[in-house]
């Protein structure tokens, strides 16, 4: 069977791989980006569903529009202003989760060949998608500030990119944040050299103590012509549940135009019912309690994971502390002899019954072979103690 050449530029995940080694009896995983299920509001969920049920079902269990459903659209504008970003309900489509809204941007904006800079390191799918449609991908580097921008200008200057792949907030593997004054260069960047910037924000409401920046989106209309210049990506995935499958993409109009369309040609529309839930669960106001209990559950456990990390690994592990999001991004330092390979340390610490992510995967380039990603969101205070003497043991 002859497959399309485009499946040349990819490969099946190694997060999705790592998954096979997990059921292993007894073994800690730090390893997925997924909510914890404990903490998901079921019961609101529930009452919502059945609200939707029982008034007037019949367009909800029917096809609907490409562009989302008219009342979550509304809901999803309100959600953006209390954010501070102001979103009219056709200025952005529903999709089926943020992913799509990913892979929307690649099937719009990406012909083979064409550059894209993203962070590194960055999201993997985000990677293995826009490859998928032949990009030619290439790193900005970060640090504990989020992208460093002034590299990042000057690869924008050097390459003249179809577009820029960021995660400014809590970043996905990095935990990183940029900081207020980087968000605003980067907006003014955009403008001058009329680059798209993709800004995907998955967890920007998974702060721990104070709230993070505003977002880009929110920030935009204070740089004249960034808002032109500017896409952004959002979801109910890491703060309501995942599995109701529902995200957004805002986006200048001909771009929004045209990711409908497509979005048409893939799956028609994102499920109506899950849809009318989540518009249905805004109504009833319940995000703000469920998101106060994750917030705290993320803080402690975030705080346990370092202080464990320190008292147990020492100086052969150096990290920055997250302020929000679910992710730790180490390295491994190769002190006093210990291992400096985040690839052998994995497989011995799945001997030892605990699993991460070693950080190759989410470089699109030039890995740094000593980092690791640790999510802190799914395993208990008392696991995430037992994981980290694991991993100790693992050294």
């Amino acid at each position: 069977m002859q497959f399309a050449d485009r499946l040349k530029n990819v490969e099946t995940s190694a997060i999705r791989e790592l998954f096979k080694l997990l059921g292993k009896p007894g073994i800690i995983s730090f390893a997925g980006g997924f909510p914890d299920p404990a903490l998901f509001d079921a019961q609101g969920i529930a009452q919502a569903a059945q609200a939707v049920l029982s008034t007037n079902p019949g367009p909800v269990l029917q096809y609907g529009a490409t562009e989302g459903y008219q009342p979550l659209r509304e809901g999803i504008s309100s959600f953006m202003a209390a954010k501070g970003s102001h979103v009219e309900p056709d200025g952005l489509i529903v999709t089926t989760g943020s992913q799509q809204a990913l892979d929307l941007i690649g099937k719009t904006l990406i012909s083979p060949g064409d550059k894209v800079i993203v962070e590194a390191p960055t999201f993997l799918a985000t990677i293995q998608c826009f490859r998928l449609y032949g990009a030619h991908i290439i790193g900005a580097p970060i640090d504990a500030d989020g992208v460093d921008v002034d590299k990042l200008e000057a690869l924008i200057e050097e390459h003249k990119p179809k577009l820029v792949y960021l995660i400014p907030t809590f970043g996905n593997p990095s935990g990183a944040t940029l900081s207020l004054v980087r968000r605003q260069r980067i907006l003014e960047i955009a403008a001058r050299t009329q680059t798209l910037v993709v800004e995907d924000d998955p967890y920007g409401e998974l702060y721990f103590d104070q709230p993070p920046p505003p977002s880009l989106l929110a920030l935009s209309d204070a740089v004249p012509g960034s808002r032109d210049w500017l896409a952004h990506c959002g979801s109910f995935s890491k703060i309501l549940s995942p599995g109701l499958r529902v995200g957004w993409l805002i986006a200048p109009p001909a771009l929004l135009a045209n990711a409908t369309m497509c979005k048409q040609f893939s799956d028609a529309h994102t499920s109506n019912l899950t849809q009318a839930i989540c518009a249905q669960y805004l109504g009833m106001n319940r995000l703000d309690g469920t998101l106060a209990v994750v917030r705290k559950t993320y803080f402690e456990r975030a705080r346990v994971m370092a202080e464990s990390l320190r008292r147990d690994l020492g100086d052969a592990i150096a990290f920055n502390q997250p302020q929000g999001g679910m992710f730790f991004w180490a390295r491994l330092t190769g002190s006093s002899g210990k291992t400096a390979q985040a690839s052998d340390f994995a497989k011995r610490a799945i001997d030892q019954g605990v699993a991460f992510v070693p950080g190759a995967p989410f470089f699109a380039h030039d890995p740094d072979l000593s980092t690791l990603r640790l999510s802190f969101a799914t395993a208990d205070v008392a696991k995430i103690e037992e994981g980290i003497g694991r991993l100790a043991r693992a050294l």
